[in-house]
């Protein structure tokens, strides 16, 4: 069972698509993650952008704790369904829900998704590192506010992402099988 962990809706459960290959970011590892990001003060009022979003778990958990607006990126037809049940069963205002490859929304352009503070990019294990780059490097290209946050979340075996050239990467936190990466733009 996948839930909200604190904020407006703290403690409200989320549906989780059947079947399509996601793989819903662990409590444990949202709780760890969500701590950080509060001690740091990045949630509240931040315009949060989560890639292969899945259940939308980490970007409603963003809302849930005050983020401004969330945008949330699925390519599965039925976890792109999922996330609008959720989005709709929350009642979180300003967040919205693309149906469409990360690739396909980022090759779009940024205009109206300019200065983006904080930024999920949770794909399936096996997305490419290749592919991970380009989205990391699709980025760099107008999509964050000066001083934005990037997260990826990779399995324990997979190598530090390709960061593009200018942003500072953290020391990774990891938690079992997970790993999230942190990078400063």
């Amino acid at each position: 069972m996948t839930r909200i962990i604190a904020g407006t809706a703290g403690g409200r459960t989320l549906k989780t698509p059947p079947g399509s290959g996601t793989r819903p970011t662990s409590d444990r590892v949202r709780e760890a993650l969500f701590s950080a990001l509060a001690a740091r003060d990045r949630i509240a009022g931040a315009h949060v952008l989560d890639l292969y979003a899945g259940s939308g778990a980490l970007g409603l958990e963003a809302a849930s704790r005050g983020a401004a607006s969330v945008e949330l990126v699925e390519s599965d037809r039925r976890a792109a369904g999922v996330i609008a049940t959720n989005i709709t069963a929350l009642a979180v205002a300003g967040v919205r829900v693309h149906h469409r490859p990360v690739a396909a929304f980022l090759g779009a352009g940024p205009t109206a998704y300019e200065g983006c503070d904080l930024v999920f990019i949770d794909p399936p294990y096996d997305v490419e590192e290749a592919a991970l780059a380009d989205v990391l490097d699709a980025l760099a290209n107008g999509w964050l506010a000066d001083d934005a946050l990037v997260v990826v979340e990779r399995s324990s075996r997979s190598p530090e992402p390709a960061w593009p050239t200018g942003w500072e990467a953290e020391k990774p936190r990891r938690y079992g099988e997970t790993t999230l990466w942190f990078a400063g733009c």
